[in-house]
């Protein structure tokens, strides 16, 4: 017996496999029977960018695991490996144990209500139609990374630009305050009294700060993570600062390509308004432990995902993908 873990849009969940040596198909038959997804709804991937998909044109591009007659083991899963799974449609999930209240048990505290109420979903649209680059300027940035850093330690800068009527945003400057990164962490010393001048500075070329770009190191890249949760509590902090809803927070990293070169990557994403609500409010658990999984949010106290009241929450669900332009 085996089990897999599988990480859909309503969270993390375990799918049992009596034999190991089995296909897809027969796996996404096991998805079925156990987890309520058609097959026919099934879109599995060992890439976590699958749940960032919008539509189906984008899920098509995830193909590792499209051939119904490839083993598991020849994609190198196995017992406790984690997937990813996009699916069409609704489904009913079991919801946890109901726990007697009242005299009978337990009574409900406020903070129990509120986490009651408080659901953590996705957020499908950003508040930006597009964030822009200036060529120039994104090159600089991305440079002395690439050539002087070697992606080794984090690098950060917020970005000045524009935003237009239709909510489109501009980067003309990056301005990288005084900092010290290491390979996971990213320090600001900020000074308030600079941050005036350049304000001023960027309000007299018809400019203003819209957003936060940073860089991930090439061990970060390994670990197939999109933000970790200290990327996730660094950006919301961030945004959550800023007044600008069109605020764009921006990633850079260094990936490999087949030929065994390496391409420097942007993306570019916004903090769901329930990620800054979550911020704000302090649900986020800022004390992070040595062993913690990185993809993962912790909180407080419980909140819903799906139907299930869970104290982690996989970053994913705090970001919406933001389409990358350029200009000059």
């Amino acid at each position: 017996m085996m089990m897999v873990r599988v990480r859909s849009r309503d969270g993390l969940e375990r799918v049992s496999i009596d034999n190991p040596n089995i296909t897809i198909s027969h796996l996404k038959t096991l998805i079925q029977n156990q987890l309520q997804i058609p097959i026919r709804n099934q879109t599995l991937s060992t890439n976590q960018n699958l749940l960032l998909a919008k539509s189906p044109p984008d899920l098509h591009k995830f193909t590792d695991m499209s051939n119904p007659d490839t083993l598991l083991s020849s994609l190198n899963i196995s017992h406790g490996s984690l997937i990813f799974l996009a699916y069409e449609g609704q489904r009913t999930i079991a919801g946890p144990a109901v726990r007697p209240s009242g005299s009978f048990g337990r009574k409900m505290t406020i903070d129990d209500l509120i986490a009651k109420q408080m659901r953590v979903t996705r957020q499908e649209n950003p508040h930006c139609d597009s964030v822009s680059f200036d060529r120039d300027c994104a090159n600089a940035f991305q440079h002395y990374v690439n050539e002087t850093l070697s992606f080794a330690v984090k690098r950060g800068g917020f970005m000045y630009g524009t935003v237009s009527e239709e909510g489109k945003v501009e980067v003309n400057f990056i301005y990288e305050p005084p900092q010290q990164g290491t390979e996971e962490i990213l320090m600001l010393f900020r000074d308030s009294d600079e941050e005036k001048l350049l304000e001023a500075i960027a309000a007299c070329l018809g400019m203003r700060r819209v957003g936060f770009i940073f860089t991930q190191t090439i061990m970060q890249d390994k670990r197939d993570c999109t933000l970790s949760h200290r990327e996730v509590l660094q950006a919301a902090e961030l945004h959550a600062e800023s007044a600008l809803k069109e605020w764009v927070t921006a990633v850079v990293k260094l990936e490999g390509k087949e030929d065994g070169g390496a391409d420097v990557h942007f993306e570019a994403f916004q903090m769901s308004d329930m990620s800054i609500r979550l911020f704000k409010e302090g649900w986020f658990e800022t004390e992070i432990g040595e062993d913690a999984d990185p993809k993962l949010s912790r909180m407080k106290k419980d909140v819903v995902v799906g139907s299930k009241d869970v104290k982690e929450v996989d970053n994913d669900f705090f970001l919406v993908v933001v389409k990358i332009l350029d200009h000059q």
